[in-house]
Parts: structure tokens; sequence; C-alpha cells
């Protein structure tokens, strides 16, 4: 039971005779652990100051299992806090848990996709598969519909945040407790199952993480030690301006070494004692500047970006980090030591707010085919799979917005323009440079929008199995299942035809060109079928249709537009040698290869 001690040696470190707790307390004149090892009394383990305001106490009675609490005596009276770094809680007002860090991770092995291989299905725990009515899902629950996923196709499932927080449901985004695993969500070993589950199933794992503030509810950490100023938060946070976030004045004061190493250490256990395979870190912006989007920066956290980065190369190499930055900024993902944040991919917004705009707006005359193109060969910097590319994700599809079949139509949300157009969406996000993620729900046209009290609704999978089916084609083409379409992996995108009166686009993907490897995308964003249509290919000879989106089998109020293999003939078109002529239906994606 020495795992705990990996992390500096704060919290609970259970060991063969007993348990070390240390915290840190730099403004309390005197600290005691209680807990039920010692009655709750206070007088019975007072804790030994250390330097820099830490308290550290062995206690031979206390075991894995047993609920603790730090009593600090303070000029503000008796306070009584739940440790910092507790990996168990009762809840987010309990009390802590000892808890034993040891698991059988034998067998696993896991290593995840090089990046322009992933494929990735973001999910929250509380509504992805609800077994009781009015109980949230539970990483048990997750892990009984993993064959699901599995099936789809997908590669990585990237996990809503699951920090304790207040109450029984929300999104996950207010973390009380941030060395906790929610309990109504099945605790620490609860996900340490799911994990070990998932890899089983060739499944990585990669957690949704909050840095840029905490709480604001249910959070022990302001005031911790009795101390702040100007009527801030404490020790844990800034005490001055750069607190204020647009949830709360609880942002962590990145500048302290202290909060700084609590923050690593944080990342650190996900990584260690947990095996996730990555970390996607929330609002990034509000981290790395002082107020949000337009305001100065905050080198502060900049710094602990790079810092997170760094000790992710170092200690964890293969693993991936994601900012959710939102503000197409190439310096996320440079390397720390060319100056940049150092992180793997980031979310594009650049890709997903054209492409929604493109399908939603009620009229062809409307859709941009200049603007679809500049998000389909939007690339961050000189990497092509720098980028995060969706049409849905948790914040699209909430806060105002909906699923995009529920934008396309609200009043027929399952109706002929929302299946074609939010399907043609989505084979966008899977021919386009990129790492694609798909959120729940939608490979089976889940409406409405999300909400933290409403689960995926699990029949539409049968009623919409055609739909499911199209997001397994795309997703096995994407990632070259068939040895046919190698150039969805690669990095290579050329434009080749764009026509903004007729709606019609397409685009040549490939790694290192050629048969099984060249991929040419067709587009058609208007409402009628084309026919006899002539565009530039990049080869001569027989293309093989692989995909059409119109095909009756993936709906039965698709139309199955009669496109086919076409034959590239000798001839310029589109600034090409070769060209073919091809049918296309209405909000249709077709893809070739040789």
């Amino acid at each position: 039971m020495n795992g705990a001690r990996d992390v500096q040696g704060f919290g609970a470190t259970p060991h063969a005779g007993g348990t070390v707790f240390r915290v840190w307390a730099p403004h309390a004149r005197r600290v005691c652990v209680i807990g039920t090892f010692n009655g709750w009394e206070s007088g019975r383990h007072v804790m030994r100051p250390e330097p820099n305001g830490c308290w550290t106490v062995d206690v031979p009675s206390a075991r894995a299992g047993d609920r603790y609490k730090f009593q600090l005596t303070t000029a503000q009276g008796e306070l009584k806090r739940i440790d910092p770094y507790a990996r168990e809680v009762t809840g987010s007002v309990g009390d802590a848990i000892v808890h034993d860090p040891g698991f059988d991770w034998a067998g696993d092995e896991f290593q995840l996709p090089p990046r322009n291989e992933l494929v990735v299905y973001e999910l929250h725990v509380g509504t992805f598969s609800e077994e009781e009515e009015n109980v949230p899902g539970q990483f048990a629950t997750v892990a009984s519909r993993l064959g699901h996923l599995k099936k789809l196709g997908v590669n990585a499932i990237q996990i809503m945040p699951i920090a304790q927080f207040a109450g029984q449901r929300s999104w996950g985004y207010n973390p009380a407790h941030i060395f906790s695993v929610e309990t109504d969500y099945g605790g620490p070993l609860g996900f340490k199952r799911f994990v070990k589950r998932a890899h089983a199933q060739g499944l990585a794992v990669i957690l949704d993480v909050v840095y840029n503030h905490l709480g604001p509810s249910d959070l022990d950490l302001w005031r911790f030690d009795g101390w702040s100023e100007n009527g801030r938060g404490g020790i844990y946070f800034y005490n001055d301006d750069r607190a204020g976030t647009p949830w709360g004045d609880t942002r962590p004061d990145y500048g302290r070494s202290e909060v700084r190493q609590f923050l690593l250490d944080n990342a650190r256990m996900w990584l260690g004692e947990y095996h996730v395979d990555g970390l996607r870190i929330d609002g990034t912006v509000y981290i790395r500047t002082a107020h949000g989007p337009g305001s100065e920066d905050l080198p502060d956290g900049w710094s602990l970006l790079q810092a997170i980065n760094a000790l992710v190369a170092e200690s964890f190499p293969g693993r991936l980090t994601i900012a959710e930055d939102l503000q197409n900024n190439p310096w996320l993902t440079k390397e720390v030591g060319a100056g940049g944040a150092g992180f793997g991919a980031q979310w594009d917004a650049n890709f997903v707010h054209p492409i929604r705009r493109a399908v939603i707006t009620p009229q062809d005359e409307q859709r941009s085919i200049g603007a679809i193109g500049d998000a389909i060969r939007q690339r961050d910097g000189d990497d092509a799979f720098a980028r995060v590319i969706y049409s849905e994700s948790h914040d699209e599809v909430a806060s105002g917005r909906s699923r995009v079949p529920s934008e396309i139509n609200p009043a027929d949300p399952t109706g002929w323009y929302a299946q074609k157009r939010s399907t043609l969406a989505a084979a966008m996000v899977f021919t386009a440079p990129g790492i694609p993620m798909i959120f729940q729900g939608q490979e089976f046209l889940e409406g409405g929008w999300f909400r933290d009290t409403v689960p995926l609704n699990w029949d539409q999978r049968e009623e919409f199995h055609g739909i499911l089916r199209l997001y397994r084609d795309l997703i096995a083409l994407r990632l070259n299942r068939g040895g046919c379409t190698r150039g969805l992996c690669g990095p290579s995108t050329q434009m080749i035809h764009a026509n903004d009166a007729r709606k019609l686009m397409a685009f040549h993907r490939w790694d290192r060109g050629g048969p099984l490897d060249d991929v040419v995308v067709v587009a058609n964003f208007h409402r009628e079928p084309q026919d006899g249509y002539v565009i530039g290919f990049p080869a001569g000879g027989l293309w093989k249709l692989r995909f059409n989106s119109d095909w009756k089998g993936y709906s039965d109020v698709f139309a199955g537009h009669p496109s086919a293999d076409v034959t590239a003939h000798s001839g310029e078109r589109d600034g090409l040698p070769w060209h073919a002529t091809l049918a296309i239906g209405p909000y249709s994606a077709l893809i070739f290869s040789q």
C-alpha cells in the first residue's frame, strides 16, 4: 500500500503499520486528524508542523476504509475540512475515506492508437445508460454497453468529468473534490474496473478534467485554513481579480507552487493510478487568460499548461492531451520547447461551426461551399491531426442549442431533412483531416438537447438501425478497416471542386497516394440530385464507390439514388489530368477509392 506516496505524500497514505496523513494549511495554528479510528476526538492525533505550512502525522490505528477529516485551529475558529487530496469521499459534503490504491492491473498493456487512427466517442456517465429510473448511470452500466461501442467501431471514449461534484446530477464541470471519483458513478474502484474493461475491448479512455475553476458549491477548499484577502477564497485561489471566472471566483492560484503541485498531482493521478490514456482539459482559454477570450494573458496559467504537458510527455509518453480552447490558437499544440503549450490536439471551432451552419441553414442558397471547404482544409500548423473535429459535442447540443437533427427540423427531427443533412455533416466529420469525434447517441439520431437528467433513448438504436450502420460504415472507412481507404488516415488534402451555385464539392485525401490510398470525397449540399456531373480525379482508371450516404439500407426514407463506380478518363478537369462523370443524391456524400 505505497502507491499514494508517489503523489508527494499529501493526503492519506496507508502502509503496513497504519496511515500517514499530510495536509497543507499554512495559516493554521494547530491541525488534528479526526476519524473513525479515534472516535472523532480532536486531541488524539495532533499533526506535526513541517516547513512550508505542511502538517503530518502517522496514525497506526488508521486503516483503508476509515473515514476522516482534518480539524484546523485558526484565527477564524475551529474548521473541519475534507482532505484536498482525498481519493475517496462519502459525498461532496461528507467525509474523506482512507483509500487503498491497490488494484489488479495485470494484463492491462493497452496502448493508445496514433492520433491519425483515433475515432473518439464522447459520453456522460450519468445519462449514457441508465438501468433504473431516476438513478444516474454508473461506470458499470456504461461498461454493459461497451459492446455497442466496439461494434460501432470507435476506439476511444472521452468521458465527461467524473471528479466528485455537488448533488446527484451534473455535467461534471463543478468539481468539489478533484482527487475523488464521483460516488454515484461507482467511486474509484468502479472507475478502475471500467478502464480495465474498456482496454480489454480495445477502447482507450480519455478523461475530461476541470482546472479553470473549482466548485463553486460544496467546496471545502474555499478559505481552507481560514485565511483570505479581498473577500476571496484563500490559499488555493487567487485573491484578487484573477479569481473571477464565468462560474464563480474560484480560479486556482496557478502561480503558487503548492497549488500548481496540487493540479499536477491530479493529472498524474488519473494517468498513473487510473491508467487513463489521455486528458481533455476543459476551457483552457480561462486558464491561459485573465478573463477569457480577448483578455490579457495570464502567464501563470500558460506555464501551468506547459507543466502538465511536460509531465505527460516525460512520465507518460504515448498518452494524449487535448485542449478545449476554441480560439484556434496554434501555440496550444506547439511543443513546450518551442514556447507552445504542448497539447497533442485541440477542439476545432473552425470546423464545427461552419459544418453545423451548412446543414442547419434552411435554404440551400444560404449554404456556403467556400466556408465548408475552409473547414475541411483547416489545420493546426503543419499537423493535420492536431485538431478534434465534430458536429456534436456536449456543448454544441445544449445551452440554447440542440442536436443537429433537431436544429435542422425541430418539428420533425427524425424526418427526411433531418436524417439527410445530419448524416451529411457526419460524413464530413469522418472524411476531413483531424481526429473525428461524435457525441453519445448521435449514431442513432438522438434528438432534443443534452441534459444531465435525461438518459439516452436506446430504443432509437433499433428504430434507426440503418443510421447506426451508416456511422459504422463511415468509421470503418475512416480507419481503413477494409484496406482500401488509407488516405483518410493520411495528412494530405486537396480541394478538387467547389461549385457554390450547385452546392457541390469534392476533395482528395491521401497518405502516400496510389491505389488503396487515394480517396475522393464528393458532397452534395443541395436538395436535388445531380446527374451527369463531371469532376477531376487524381488518377485514371476505375474508382470504386465505397460509400453512398443515400443508400436505402441506411434509411427507409432515403431514395437510394443510383450512384455507382466511375471510370476516370484522360482529359483535364479541375486542374487534374483525368475526369469522371458521376451521379449523386440530394444532401449526400460519396466516397471513392481505387
